[in-house]
């Protein structure tokens, strides 16, 4: 498998596909919004397109990173998210980083978004799919997270050599720029188990694939059963 790894300025052409990585922390949030029961994510461009989705459609809810907006229900927070009921419910995300990187690879055939905590699951799909080109696109600090390159990087590896081990990479994200700045109150809207949580390999069993549906782009679990006796096989 041919991989290159871009941020979202050396994105010049159409990737066939595309893995967009934000572990810290748009696409463990949207992982973890599925867990709590979300039906689908429409990723937002900006702050007003996310409002104005919201305002079209009252029962949606909205959710942004930074502090508590008005307009907005919840923030960009695992940890936070943890304890919502989103029981079939559409979600609104609009992030820095993580939904811009989806929005910017939207023309290409397969679009998934990923983290540590669907690291294995989106491995499989890609394994499954016999994708010959993957471009990852490391979308924190201009291309230049460490946290986001390093899942990237073991999620490559896993598509190709199941026994690529994770320490090295955690320890990477671990020791990030973004960790710290987490841990350090740094950010707002920020839960102390953020960091840990943004960490956790392979929480869930699905992979989230990200589709143009009329003129929005959708996320969605996309379930990748484990092997007998690996992994998680349940969400919570």
């Amino acid at each position: 498998m041919d991989t290159r790894f871009l941020g979202m300025a050396d994105l010049v052409d159409v990737p066939s596909v595309a893995v967009v990585v934000d572990v810290m922390r748009a696409f463990t949030v949207a992982a973890w919004a599925f867990a709590q029961g979300a039906e689908k994510i429409v990723l937002a461009g900006s702050p007003d397109e996310a409002l104005a989705l919201k305002a079209s459609h009252p029962e949606w809810v909205a959710l942004k990173d930074g502090p508590h907006a008005p307009g907005f229900e919840m923030v960009n927070s695992p940890g936070l998210l943890r304890s919502v009921d989103l029981s079939g419910r559409t979600v609104v995300q609009k992030t820095t980083a993580g939904t811009v990187g989806a929005l910017a690879v939207k023309e290409a055939s397969l679009v998934l978004c990923a983290g540590f905590v669907v690291a294995e699951a989106t491995a499989r799909l890609l394994r499954t799919r016999g994708s010959d080109s993957v471009t990852f696109v490391v979308t924190g600090e201009d291309g230049r997270a460490d946290e986001d390159l390093a899942c990237a990087q073991y999620i490559a590896g896993r598509a190709t050599d199941a026994g690529t081990d994770a320490a090295e990479f955690l320890r990477r994200a671990a020791q990030s720029r973004a960790a710290a700045e987490l841990i350090e109150g740094v950010r707002q809207g920020v839960h102390p188990d953020d960091v840990a949580l943004c960490l956790e390999l392979d929480r869930f069993p699905f992979a989230m694939v990200a589709t143009s549906e009329g003129p929005l782009m959708v996320l969605r679990p996309h379930a990748m059963p484990s092997p007998a006796g690996a992994g998680r096989p349940d969400l919570p």
